[in-house]
């Protein structure tokens, strides 16, 4: 469990700073229709997408309330893999080492 927790400190990190340069640096209107020009951009956008539902999924899986389900998904869906490395992170610590609960939770 240490290993996936380490790993979901490092996404949840990368992901702050990605997101918080972009924010800065970029311009989200103008960016995403260049993305949105380019086949390569299209590619990356789906793949990205179908790994969103796919990680999804597992939240369903996971919880047991309706609402956690929506609301973490939503979040997947407008934060990316952000969200995903903070649901790693609430897995790993409610797992307390048992590798079950970290991939059924609740629904254990």
């Amino acid at each position: 469990m240490k290993t996936i927790k380490i790993l979901g400190w490092f996404g949840a990190i990368a992901m702050t700073l990605v997101i918080g340069n972009a924010f800065i640096n970029g311009s989200f209107t103008e960016d995403g229709g260049e993305l949105l020009r380019n086949p390569w951009g299209m590619v990356s956008l789906v793949d990205l997408y179908v790994g969103f539902i796919l990680f999804s999924i597992w939240i369903v899986l996971r919880e047991k309330k309706i609402s956690a389900m929506v609301i973490w998904i939503v979040a997947m869906m407008i934060l990316g893999f952000f969200t995903g490395s903070l649901y790693v992170l609430k897995a790993a610590y409610e797992s307390k080492g048992d590798k079950e609960i970290f991939l059924m939770g609740k629904r254990n």
